[in-house]
């Protein structure tokens, strides 16, 4: 690919060729907002742009034919608000705002869409999205977190031996940030004792437990980001865009397999109907 994997960099005839070859986009879902006294605001966007460009390159590696939307830095919010440092779009304008992506890419001529998400707030929408796409149009969507993609090569990684995973703005994503824009943090880190908030929720799947003030942690992070280094994060990286890309690779052959048996079927069924 002459401009590599980024969407924007074509021209309209070109992804219109894109999409008669049957690729796949995905679109990078993070946000902006407060990360503590030591964290940018664009850390989420920063984590998920650079896992979903590194993944989509092991992929397309490995044959996966991939385009990756322009990262949507702005998400769901709401519970940030009030530490300040934060830009937020309420959950229902942000459902149609995927829908309408979703619909966009649709009315372009691609029908396989792919939500990989990098911000804990935006994962009940995304998934609704997902799920409403499927049954307005005729397009194969998939919608996934990175780190559930991730969570058992994480754990192998021992991930979790310095606080919550991904947590907020504590040892975790201090570490990532460290390892992929160390300019922007600034340390000495506050709070080393900081304590953890850990969720009955927590390794539970589709299961949500929280109060207000208390599901983005104490004074705004989970954990103390002490015990991060570059190297953690450098690891934890790899390790996660390994994991992220193995999957686009699963989910763009599953799509590709299971529609060309449904064509088959339909040619049957059409040729049976005639006899």
């Amino acid at each position: 690919m002459l401009n590599g994997i980024d969407f924007g960099a074509y021209t309209r005839e070109q992804l219109k060729q894109f999409a008669n070859d049957g690729y796949t986009v995905v679109i990078p879902l993070a946000a902006t907002e407060q990360h503590g006294p030591h964290l940018p605001v664009w850390t989420d966007t920063v984590i998920c742009e650079r896992i979903c460009r590194e993944a989509i390159g092991i992929a397309t590696g490995a044959g996966a034919k991939l385009l990756m939307a322009p990262v949507l830095g702005i998400g769901c919010s709401e519970h940030h608000l009030a530490f300040g440092g934060t830009l937020s779009i309420s959950s229902e304008v942000y459902l149609q705002i995927l829908m309408d992506i979703g619909r966009s890419l649709c009315l372009d001529g691609f029908g396989k869409l792919v939500f990989v998400n990098g911000h804990g707030g935006n994962e009940w929408v995304m998934q609704q999205a997902a799920v409403d796409l499927t049954l307005q149009y005729p397009v194969w969507t998939a919608a996934a977190s990175y780190w559930n993609l991730a969570k058992q090569a994480l754990v192998d990684a021992n991930a979790g031996e310095i606080g919550p995973v991904p947590g907020h703005a504590g040892a975790f994503e201090t570490a990532m940030m460290m390892a992929l824009n160390p300019e922007v943090v600034t340390g000495p880190f506050e709070k080393q004792e900081h304590p953890a908030i850990t969720s009955i929720a927590r390794g539970m799947t589709n299961v949500f437990v929280g109060r207000r003030g208390i599901i983005t942690g104490w004074d705004g992070y989970t954990d103390s980001p002490g015990g991060a280094t570059k190297e953690l994060g450098e690891h934890f990286f790899y390790v996660i865009a390994r994991a992220v890309g193995e999957w686009l690779v699963s989910c763009c052959s599953s799509m590709e397999n299971i529609g060309q048996a449904g064509s088959a079927e339909k040619v049957d069924r059409e040729k049976g109907g005639n006899r």
